[in-house]
């Protein structure tokens, strides 16, 4: 029954959000699971601020949540880690041309709450890619600590990271849509 009941949740999942490329996956102290995704091109709004789906190859996506095990007490599981200052270099790797964009808070009915960006691709679909992920913790302005936290973890949320991963080939991404 568990296996049947799977089955149909990824079936829907595939009809109804289009397939999603995986290109990392990572996780920091204090619990922190970043999964980094090229997605399907989609419409975003407000329109004045992100590309339009016709003019896209694909929405680089950083959905970051906590743990669902190994978390700071009091923290949601599974929840959303809002604050971040999240940015990706996409390098081909054929031409050295690259797109660098900040990623901003989006949320959708599958990922929910994610950090993500529509981007034109520095070349063609066909070519591989290096993508850098880079995560910058929220400043003091951004988030405010209580002593509690300062004493288990420090006087920030996390540390800062960056991520690199080689041989990204997008080609079936860019050439899929979501299902109207």
């Amino acid at each position: 029954m568990k296996v049947f009941f799977l089955s149909i949740f990824f079936i829907f999942n595939l009809l109804f959000s289009g397939p999603e490329l995986v290109i990392g996956e990572e996780t920091v102290k204090p619990g922190i699971v970043f999964i980094f995704e090229g997605a399907v091109k989609d419409h975003v709004m407000p329109m004045g601020i992100h590309l339009p789906e016709d003019q896209t190859h694909v929405h680089i996506e950083a959905r970051v949540n906590w743990d669902e095990n190994d978390i700071p007490e009091g923290t949601p599981g599974g929840g959303f880690v809002p604050y971040l200052n999240i940015t990706a270099l996409v390098t081909n790797q054929r031409t050295g041309m690259s797109t660098f964009i900040d990623l901003l808070p989006h949320i959708n009915l599958i990922d929910n709450f994610h950090y993500a960006r529509n981007i034109t691709l520095p070349g063609l679909d066909t070519d591989f890619y290096t993508v850098q992920f880079n995560i910058i913790p929220p400043t003091f302005i951004d988030l405010a600590l209580h002593r509690d936290w300062l004493d288990n973890y420090g006087e920030k949320l996390m540390e800062q990271y960056s991520f690199i991963y080689k041989d990204v080939y997008f080609e079936e991404i860019c050439g899929a849509t979501r299902k109207k």
